[in-house]
């Protein structure tokens, strides 16, 4: 759907007058090289107070810095997904603490493992997740965390680097995994996948996850809220993720906007 499309849907939805903050989004991502600074700049004006842009290779976090250059309200989070493992060397961590020093770089991420590819081997993932949650600890920031089919290698390993402060992204687990993740002094972010039909586990996490945990994030441009699924994401569909939440808490979408903001600023120190 063309952006001034979208921007007329929202603009007639009337529901929702709160401000929210995606707490994790790909705007360096190809899929918006035709219309990213149009599409950046309507955020505001659309209700989004906040974007933290994550960069999941040492390139696209550079890239991530410089669009936080260009938006006051974006911030980057830099760090190597677990895909991109094999960056992480000495030259590469080096490389990774300079981005980190930038002013609006508020967290390393996306870090963690998958195991749901083979591409990389394990071992790999686990050395890249363990050198980068040692420099984040070094550098006082949180972590923003990638965790697919790897929870009790990735809970291990944050209980082994004592790690407090971060973010378990795309939660995918139980709520037992969250207790235990919540338990550790981190927040889980949920996004449009709360509004899938098939997806039981996280409708239930959303249900019991203390509200003081909780975080929205969009991921975009991949896993787009009901009814845009299968379309391009982007932070303007925030609220539907807020709106399913909040219908399985029992609260008002304000509430769950206003919360998760609030949580979003404390992790990342956003003001």
């Amino acid at each position: 759907m063309p952006l001034t499309r979208i921007l007329k849907a929202v603009a007639r939805y009337d529901k929702v007058n709160a401000m929210f903050i995606d707490s994790h989004a790909h705007y360096n991502a190809e899929a918006f090289a035709e219309d990213r600074d149009a599409l950046l700049a309507s955020l505001p004006a659309a209700g989004v107070d906040a974007v933290v842009n994550i960069g999941d290779s040492l390139s696209a976090s550079e890239t991530c810095l410089r669009l936080s250059e260009q938006h006051s309200f974006v911030y980057a989070a830099v760090g190597v997904h677990p895909e991109n493992a094999a960056e992480i060397t000495e030259e590469g961590l080096r490389r990774l603490e300079k981005l980190a020093g930038h002013e609006k770089a508020v967290a390393i991420g996306e870090i963690g493992l998958d195991y749901y590819y083979d591409d990389v081997p394990r071992d790999i993932q686990r050395f890249a997740f363990r050198e980068q949650l040692k420099l984040a600890k070094k550098l006082g920031m949180p972590v923003v965390i990638h965790d697919r089919d790897a929870h009790g290698d990735c809970l291990q390993i944050l209980q082994d680097e004592n790690i407090t402060a971060g973010v378990m992204h795309c939660f995918s687990g139980s709520v037992e995994f969250m207790r235990e993740v919540v338990r550790l002094g981190l927040y889980v972010a949920l996004g449009g996948v709360v509004t899938y039909k098939n997806a039981r586990h996280t409708v239930d996490v959303a249900r019991e996850v203390s509200p003081d945990r909780l975080l929205l994030e969009t991921d975009c441009p991949y896993l787009s809220p009901v009814p845009h699924r299968g379309k391009r994401n982007s932070s303007l569909y925030l609220r539907h993720t807020a709106e399913k939440i909040a219908e399985i808490r029992g609260v008002d979408v304000e509430t769950v906007a206003t919360i998760t903001a609030q949580n979003a600023r404390r992790l990342f120190g956003i003001i």
